[in-house]
């Protein structure tokens, strides 16, 4: 089912089959009607209200049978450039104004009120010219939405990838220390804490425009603390207290990760004898909340330069959080209890475009 949205990315125009977009233009279409219909001399307040009526029917047809052919027509509207759909939507607007006109005149004028044809081509001249340049309008503004859309994604891509690069680096030179100070002592842990490693920066050299299940994200998390815990040793424990999460639970890769590892570098390693690392995960129908508590350093000379380190962490992970869910996710943090708390709060469900992908 996704392969005709990737054809149609190109194509400026909505999709003309959904209620939503059908309904906007309708309302739309109303408030021409009654610009138009201020715009006529004023008469009497029965004519005037049947005249807008008229004007309604008659703008509301037009809409309407339009929409329903541009919809029919999608799918080979996909296959041509922005000029030829614009010159295919001009002709099905064009084509059903001049229908109905003809309609028009012929059931109301002729039949109805035997009106003299005098100004019959005036009158189909006159809707032809203003559909022509409304059309023109409405044609314009959804190519200019939908060259706005591509340019946010493609801004939105791009700071992904920016955001996520500065958190790569992270973990990498302890860990290359750590499996350097392995290989004579402990050939078999050594290439255990590569295959770990590997795992991690396959994670990190993925697509960053993908989700990842959240109990992925765990399992990469485990696979650094192993790593850490070679480094760090006894002064390093962990409690995990994980409920059963749902499947459809997404994070983007590695947003977890920089979460513990800041725990550890700014709340356990400057304690001589380190600390307790707590990850929590809940879940409820809609949401997922993780959790990352350390003990609090202390008064050392350095933590107002760490501190600022570790908001600059949490920044770019809000940051890579929001492209994804937008106001569907949450980044918390704080002190509780001599300890610093971080908690992600995540939608249960990924919004509906990531779950396609």
């Amino acid at each position: 089912m996704k392969q005709p949205e990737k054809q149609c990315e190109h194509m400026y125009l909505p999709d003309l089959c959904g209620v939503r977009t059908v309904l906007t233009l309708v309302v739309v279409a109303e408030l021409f009607v009654f610009v138009l219909a201020l715009g006529t001399p004023a008469g009497s307040d029965v004519d005037r209200w049947t005249r807008l009526g008229l004007i309604s029917l008659f703008v509301q047809w037009i809409t309407l049978f339009s929409s329903s052919l541009l919809c029919l027509a999608r799918r080979h509207l996909c296959r041509l450039r922005a000029p030829g759909v614009t010159l295919v939507a001009f002709a099905i607007i064009l084509g059903t104004t001049a229908l109905f006109s003809e309609l028009t005149w012929w059931l109301y004028y002729r039949v109805v009120f035997h009106h003299p044809h005098a100004w019959h081509y005036d009158f189909l001249a006159r809707n032809l010219l203003v559909a022509t340049i409304v059309s023109g309008l409405v044609l314009r503004y959804f190519y200019v939405q939908q060259q706005w859309r591509r340019n946010l994604r493609a801004e939105s891509e791009s700071r992904m990838q920016a955001l996520q690069a500065r958190i790569r680096p992270h973990f990498l030179f302890n860990s290359m220390n750590t499996i350097a100070s392995l290989v004579r002592a402990a050939p078999d842990t050594a290439e255990r804490t590569v295959e770990d490693l590997a795992d991690l920066f396959r994670a990190a050299l993925g697509d960053e425009r993908k989700l990842i299940p959240v109990s992925e994200e765990l399992a990469l998390c485990r696979r650094y603390l192993d790593i850490e815990a070679l480094r760090l040793g006894e002064r390093l424990q962990v409690d995990w207290s994980l409920s059963p999460l749902p499947d459809s639970a997404r994070i983007p890769p590695l947003c977890l990760q920089p979460l513990i590892e800041n725990a550890i570098y700014h709340g356990i390693e400057p304690r001589t004898e380190g600390g307790r690392l707590v990850i929590r995960a809940e879940a409820d129908d809609r949401q997922v909340v993780l959790t990352v508590r350390n003990p609090l350093a202390g008064d050392g000379g350095d933590k107002g330069a760490r501190r600022q380190g570790n908001q600059l962490a949490l920044a770019n992970i809000r940051e890579r959080l929001a492209v994804h869910f937008g106001e569907a996710a949450q980044l918390r943090m704080g002190e509780e209890d001599g300890c610093f708390v971080v908690t992600l709060v995540l939608p249960a469900a990924p919004p509906a475009e990531e779950a396609l992908a």
